[in-house]
């Protein structure tokens, strides 16, 4: 038990240390959603950006209930949080078609 406790306090020091580097470089925590925001009033269509931890993160369209019962209809990784949210401002606010702008380079 006491081993386990020991870990654990590793584990907890090891995560302040990483949220602290994650704040140095202006980063998100993994799984953290950056960009939420219905897509021009189409349909059901959300947009949304998810963090990767490390500095990229993920641009989605999706249809249904986000996060817990949804479908999602386009995706695309980059590696920069910025940059997807970029493609996710184009595509919610500026009409720009998701299949532009997130299939794969």
């Amino acid at each position: 038990m006491r081993r386990n406790a020991k870990k654990l306090a590793e584990l907890r020091g090891l995560q302040s240390r990483a949220d602290a580097l994650r704040t140095e470089l202006g980063c998100s925590r993994r799984g953290e959603v950056t960009f939420f925001a219905p897509r021009d009033g189409i349909g059901d269509d959300i947009v949304v950006v998810e963090a990767d931890g490390l500095g990229g993160a993920t641009t989605s369209v999706v249809e249904g209930n986000y996060p817990v019962d949804y479908l999602t209809k386009f995706e695309r990784f980059f590696p920069s949080e910025k940059q997807a949210e970029a493609a996710a401002e184009d595509i919610a606010f500026n009409g720009v078609s998701p299949s532009d702008i997130l299939r794969e380079p």
